[in-house]
C-alpha cells in the first residue's frame, strides 16, 4: 500500500497540514521541523503527489519548450539536439519537468502555448529560436507569462534572452577569411525572417566593408537550416562566370550541403574553396576535410537560458535582460589554404 501524507505526520507527530506546509516549502515550518519530516518522508519512501502540491502552490514545477517548425528540423540538425541537453541538464539539477509543444504553422504553435499557458500546465516558456515577427512572443507578452528566447529579440519592449553576438561572430568568420588572403567571399544564410540570419548577414556585410571589398549581392544565397539547403546554394552560385574563392555558411549543417555541392562539382576545399561555418558540432572534426567552425556555446545557450527562466519564475533578481555566451573560431583544415 502506498505511503500517505497521514502516515508521514503520525510518525512525526504533527498535523498532516503541517507535513503540507513542509512540501510546499512554508516558511512558517521552522528547520528543524522541517529536515525531520523530509528525513521521515525519505525513511518511508513517501513521494508528493505533484498535482495536490501545484494546487497548494499555484505552480507546476514545469516548463513549457516551444519546438522549432518543422519539428522535422529538429532531429536533422545537430544544434538543437545539444541545445535542448543543455537545457534538459539544468532541469534535471532544479527538479524541474519539461514539456515540449510545437505546431506546423504560427497560428499551431500559439494554440499549442496557448493550451499550455490557459491550462496553467507550466510555469514559464523557452523559444529556441527568434523571428522578426513573432505571434508566440507576442501571445506571451499579452499574458505577461514568464519565457525567455533563445537568440536576440528585435522587440522595443524588454525581453528576457541568452543569446551569442552573431554580428561579431560572422564579422571574425569572415575576417578570418580575409586575414588567408581571400577578397571573393560569399556567404549562405538562413531564412530571411529569423533575426539570426540578419545579425549573420551584417556581421559578414560588415567585414567586407572594413577591408574595402565591394559586396556581391549574387554571391549571398538564403535557405533553410538543413543541408540540402547548402547543396542547392552551391549549384546556384558556382555555375556563375566569376565565383568566390571563400565562403561563410550560416550553420555547419548547411555547410555540410556545401561541402558535398562543391565536391560534386569538381572543386577541392581548401585549395579551390575555404569554408567556415557556425556552431562547431562535434561532426565538424571528422568531415573531410574537416571544418573551421564558430564554437557559440550550444550547450551553455541551453542551459543558460533554462537557468534565467528558472530564477523569473522563481521570483529571483535577475542581473540583466540579455545574456551573452561567449563566442569562438576554431580553426581547421576548411580554412587553412591562403588564396593567392
Amino acid at each position: 500500500m502506498a505511503v500517505t501524507i497521514i502516515d508521514v505526520a503520525k510518525k512525526a507527530g504533527v498535523s498532516p497540514s503541517t507535513v503540507s506546509r513542509v512540501i510546499t516549502g512554508s516558511s512558517r515550518i521552522s528547520t528543524e521541523t522541517t529536515e525531520r519530516i523530509r528525513a521521515i518522508m525519505n525513511e518511508l519512501g513517501y513521494v508528493p503527489n505533484s498535482i495536490a502540491k501545484s494546487l497548494v502552490s499555484k505552480t507546476t514545477n514545469s516548463i513549457g519548450l516551444v519546438l522549432p517548425k518543422p519539428a522535422e528540423e529538429l532531429f536533422l540538425n545537430h544544434f538543437f539536439s545539444e541545445l535542448i541537453r543543455g537545457i534538459l541538464t539544468q532541469c534535471s539539477r532544479s527538479e524541474i519537468d519539461l514539456m515540449m509543444t510545437t505546431g506546423a504553422t504560427e497560428r499551431e504553435e500559439v494554440d499549442a502555448v496557448s493550451r499550455l499557458v490557459r491550462g496553467r500546465k507550466v510555469d514559464g516558456i523557452l523559444l529556441l529560436y527568434s523571428r522578426k515577427e513573432d505571434p508566440t512572443i507576442e501571445f506571451l507578452q499579452k499574458q505577461d507569462f514568464p519565457f525567455v528566447l533563445v537568440g536576440r529579440s528585435n522587440y522595443e519592449t524588454p525581453i528576457y534572452t541568452v543569446d551569442t553576438d552573431n554580428r561579431q561572430a560572422a564579422y571574425d568568420a569572415t575576417r578570418h577569411l580575409i586575414d588567408q588572403g581571400h577578397q571573393r567571399i560569399g556567404f549562405v544564410s538562413g531564412p530571411p525572417n529569423l533575426v539570426i540570419s540578419e545579425d549573420r548577414s551584417k556581421g559578414y556585410m560588415q567585414a567586407l566593408e572594413s577591408a574595402g571589398i565591394s559586396l556581391r549581392p549574387e554571391w549571398i544565397v538564403e535557405g533553410d537550416f538543413l543541408q540540402e539547403s547548402g547543396y542547392r546554394a552551391m549549384s546556384l552560385i558556382m555555375s556563375q562566370p566569376e565565383r568566390p574563392t571563400a565562403f561563410v555558411v550560416i550553420d555547419d549543417m548547411v555547410a555540410f550541403g556545401v561541402l558535398r555541392g562543391l565536391t560534386e562539382l569538381g572543386f577541392k576545399v581548401p585549395q579551390d574553396i575555404s569554408l567556415v561555418g557556425f556552431n562547431n558540432i562535434a561532426v565538424t572534426e571528422l568531415t573531410s576535410p574537416p571544418l573551421t567552425s564558430i564554437d557559440i556555446g550550444i550547450y551553455e545557450l541551453g542551459y543558460t537560458a533554462s537557468q534565467l527562466l528558472h530564477k523569473i519564475v522563481k521570483g529571483e533578481p535577475t542581473p540583466q535582460n540579455r545574456l551573452i555566451i561567449p563566442h569562438r573560431l576554431v580553426v581547421r583544415e576548411s580554412s587553412l589554404f591562403r588564396a593567392g
